[in-house]
């Protein structure tokens, strides 16, 4: 597996946990913004270096 592949299917795991907690207790606002901070900041990193990686791939720029 590549390791774009590899951040993707991070991204999808994290995707599922996160809509699973939503289903199970809900996310209000503050939640999502305050309490998941460290959540945001590594799909927002995972995304970053996905697109990167697309790019190196395709030989195109951002």
């Amino acid at each position: 597996m590549s390791d774009k592949q590899a951040n993707i299917k991070k991204m999808l795991e994290m995707q599922k946990k996160f809509i699973a907690e939503e289903r199970k207790s809900g996310v209000t606002a503050q939640h999502y913004y305050m309490d998941m901070n460290e959540y945001r900041e590594e799909y927002a990193r995972l995304a970053t270096t996905v697109l990167e990686q697309a790019h190196a791939e395709k030989k195109s720029h951002r």
